[in-house]
């Protein structure tokens, strides 16, 4: 599939996340990263940002293959799919979708 905006893309996200486990997986993996990536800054330990990368996309891969049984859009989406991974953990963090 093709997308030209992120909006078009972001419904697409959405149902290649239907399955509640694999939406918490992500929202856990994309929190847990993005607080490493702030202890990386605040504590100057570049290794954190790679321990970042592994907890994110790991987490989240473990999601689409075992629960969602899908190929995860970061292969073909990367850019769309991160920034669908932070909107998700927004939205679910502020209950306009279900936890």
């Amino acid at each position: 599939m093709s997308f030209k905006t992120f909006q078009e893309f972001y419904p697409f996200y959405l149902g290649e996340h239907a399955n509640r486990t694999s939406r918490r997986l992500h929202v856990v993996g994309t929190l847990g990263a993005l607080l490493q990536i702030v202890l990386a800054v605040a504590q100057a330990q570049p290794r954190l940002l790679v321990s970042a990368l592994i907890t994110g996309y790991a987490l989240a891969w473990v999601g689409h293959y075992f629960f969602e049984k899908n190929t995860p859009a970061t292969f073909k989406h990367p850019l769309y799919s991160l920034r669908g991974d932070f909107r998700m953990a927004r939205e679910v963090l502020t209950g306009r979708i279900p936890w």
